[in-house]
């Protein structure tokens, strides 16, 4: 599959974030080096993205407890298998279950129970949102951390005040797990986070965006 110029920035970044990241601190599961998270509203049809990611990509799908979230989880497991892609279902334990995804993704209040997830599903890839340095501080038990928003971005965290990214450094290293930086990365910003201590990129517009066109 051919990509984008925008895809292959934001492949290329995350690949080399990855590699820094894994030479520095091998973490317990491989971990893709680029997220794509949906979102029902802005992403309403994300297996056609997930479909056109690169093989050793991931996926994070929040239903947000739209009714159809079962079948659109199918679609999802079935496009990041053809792909070669990995699948986490945010919160939702029980879906994740169903469709025989690769993980969970906790949101920073249910980070809690990251512990009985790890004993119930070694196997599973977790991961979990940090907003604060209290939380990453704080937070055990996971695979890696999805710190955010690192620039002005839309959604949920656009009332929320961007790291920046000597913000986002400072958080990174003092974490326990690997680190993902989300929030307004895009094609023109990506490369600013190299050296910056992330072992991906996550996203959800701009990634969206990318590897659709």
């Amino acid at each position: 599959m051919t990509l984008s110029e925008d895809a292959r920035t934001l492949w290329q970044t995350a690949t080399a974030l990855a590699r820094a990241a894994t030479a520095v601190s091998p973490p317990k599961h491989p971990l893709p080096p680029l997220l794509f998270f949906t979102d029902p509203a802005r992403t309403p049809r994300p297996w056609e993205t997930a479909a056109r990611l690169p093989a050793g990509a991931g996926v994070v799908f929040r239903h947000f407890g739209a009714p159809d979230a079962f079948e659109t989880g199918l679609w999802l497991r079935t496009a990041t298998r053809d792909a070669g892609v990995r699948l986490l279902v945010g919160l939702d334990a029980d879906l994740a279950e169903r469709i025989e995804a690769d993980g969970v993704h906790l949101p920073e209040r249910a980070l809690s129970a990251a512990y009985a997830l790890s004993g119930r599903r070694p196997d599973w890839l977790l991961t979990g949102a940090a907003h604060s340095l209290e939380t990453v501080k704080g937070a055990r038990d996971l695979d890696a951390l999805v710190l955010s928003p690192v620039f002005p971005a839309g959604g949920a965290s656009a009332v929320k005040t961007a790291l920046g990214i000597e913000g986002f450094k400072t958080m990174a290293a003092l974490a326990p797990c690997p680190v993902y930086a989300l929030g307004g990365i895009s094609p023109a910003n990506a490369e600013t986070l190299i050296g910056s201590g992330a072992c991906g990129i996550a996203g959800v517009d701009a990634m969206q965006a990318a590897f659709l066109a």
